[in-house]
């Protein structure tokens, strides 16, 4: 079989990306220019500046994408894009830009869920990983266990019901007076900290296969107050072990229920709080324990990026699920469409 050289396109949020991967594993190049040091000091992404920043990056983001991976626009085989979710404007640039070159290719364009562009970013970290599997779909904005049945079959389980965990870390970390982006910074304050110090409380649900972190949220805050009220001095390292080891405990809780429901064996982490070093080891240790294995990321496919997306997309090429040059940014794309 001939091989297949996608480009990725990726510039849902804060980050412009391009990449070339080959037959879906190798990847040739990864570009990506980061936005964070311009939205730093606003305490997170403005839509509007994103937008402005994407349409400056995106064409010598991708023209550095093909020379780093030594190959012309005519030898891409088709363009990966992800139309949703995420920020309407930003999306549109990405949008525009890989239309108007399958355009001018004459080349297949494919529209990627960039949730399941994440989901797909383990086929680089594993060179044997197959479905059926698990996923364990953790970012800023979505919170989900995903069942992968084939490389085009997803079954969504259950999701978050109100905040997802990223975006609960970065609120937390934000009331801190940590810098953005907020994750990071939870995680590393956390490390000094003391996770059994605070008990937080965590929701208790009758689907047990969905999330609930805006109690947990709530919870941390009433706490932070009330010692502030009462005079007394905060422990914000403690805090930060606390409040994440009441999240890693509930998605490690409620993937052990998947795993044991479902019978599969292995499961992945996807999103950008998959790079959580405490959230890899805990969930590792857990499906040590039941007899299964986990799977993720390196770091930097962990956050946005195009590799994640041109892999989706060679999937989707394989299997002739293209899209035509009218397609739009979807901004409240689900999971599992």
């Amino acid at each position: 079989m001939k091989d297949a050289l996608i480009l990725g396109i990726e510039s849902s949020c804060d980050e412009t990306a391009a990449a070339v991967v080959k037959n879906g594993r190798e990847v040739l190049s990864n570009i990506i220019s980061s936005q964070i040091p311009v939205h730093q000091k606003f305490g997170g992404v403005v839509p509007e500046i994103a937008s402005r920043k994407h349409i400056e990056n995106i064409m010598p983001v991708i023209d550095e994408a093909l020379a780093k991976a030594n190959v012309k626009l005519e030898d891409i085989d088709a363009v990966a894009v992800t139309y949703g979710p995420g920020l309407v404007g930003a999306l549109l640039v990405g949008v525009s830009a890989a239309k108007s070159l399958a355009w001018a290719t004459d080349k297949p364009l494919i529209a990627v869920n960039h949730l399941e562009g994440h989901i797909f970013a383990n086929f680089l970290a594993d060179g044997d990983l197959k479905p059926p599997f698990m996923a364990l779909v953790v970012s800023g904005g979505h919170t989900a266990l995903v069942q992968v049945n084939g490389y085009n079959e997803f079954l969504l389980l259950g999701q978050s019901r109100d905040d997802a965990a990223g975006e609960a870390f970065d609120k937390i970390a934000r009331v801190m007076g940590l810098p953005y982006p907020g994750g990071p910074e939870i995680e590393k304050l956390a490390l000094t900290g003391n996770p059994h110090a605070i008990e937080f409380p965590t929701a208790k649900l009758d689907n047990p296969y969905e999330f609930s972190f805006s109690g947990l949220k709530s919870a941390v805050l009433n706490y932070l107050h009330n010692e502030q009220q009462a005079g007394r001095q905060v422990n914000f390292a403690d805090v930060a072990a606390s409040f994440q080891f009441a999240v890693v405990d509930a998605l490690c809780q409620r993937a052990i229920y998947a795993m044991k429901r479902t019978g599969l064996r292995q499961i992945v982490l996807a999103g950008g709080v998959s790079a959580n070093k405490t959230l890899q080891q805990t969930l590792a240790a857990s499906m040590d324990n039941i007899g299964c294995s986990l799977v993720h990321p390196t770091p930097i496919l962990c956050t946005d990026n195009a590799v994640m997306i041109a892999c989706r997309g060679y999937f989707m090429y394989q299997a002739g699920i293209t899209s035509s040059l009218s397609l739009n940014a979807q901004p409240s794309l689900r999971l599992c469409m």
